[in-house]
């Protein structure tokens, strides 16, 4: 979590005044922290009741559970989450994501580009916003996501594992004609 993406999600509660934010991070297991987080959203207009700060989970059921109070979930950035989008996903949670330069700052862009969500990527915070603004008002398509994500991704190339191995076998044969050609 850092002061950046921080503000933007609070950019998000102001525009969207009945929604709450449900943070989760291991951090968040400390009471001071939490308390620094609250004053930071407190000190950019947003009541700390709109606030849900939560440690790690007992337990991966439990952890997996959080998915269905969630109507949108957020990428963080620079560093995008890569199991997290992907758990949100399966579990019909759309996720906007912004896209950076770098591999780290990419990876949601791959998991919504392969799911068929390209909507969802932003290229900038003004447009991560909008699309989390617009997503947020927008409850029959928030509905046909919930209900088609996961046939969204079983169908994708993230879930093609036969297609995925005879790429890499691929790959292993063709680095090994070019190491015999050049040994």
């Amino acid at each position: 979590m850092n002061e950046p993406l921080l503000r933007i999600w609070s950019q998000i509660l102001l525009l969207v005044p009945d929604s709450r934010l449900l943070l989760k991070a291991p951090g968040l297991a400390s009471a001071k922290f939490c308390q620094e987080v609250r004053q930071r959203f407190v000190d950019w207009g947003i009541d700390s009741d709109r606030l849900e700060l939560r440690g790690r989970e007992p337990g991966y059921t439990n952890h997996m559970a959080l998915y269905g109070v969630m109507d949108i979930a957020l990428d963080t950035f620079p560093y995008h989450g890569t199991t997290t989008t992907a758990e949100a996903l399966w579990m019909g949670v759309p996720v906007i994501t912004l896209a950076g330069p770098s591999h780290v700052s990419r990876v949601g862009v791959s998991l919504l580009t392969n799911t068929g969500l390209p909507e969802l990527i932003a290229s900038t915070p003004e447009e991560y916003v909008r699309l989390a603004v617009n997503l947020a008002s927008d409850l029959p398509r928030l509905k046909e996501l919930h209900s088609t994500l996961r046939r969204r991704m079983e169908q994708s190339a993230l879930m093609d594992a036969p297609s995925f191995t005879r790429k890499v076998e691929a790959a292993y044969r063709e680095m090994w004609r070019n190491w015999c050609t050049c040994a």
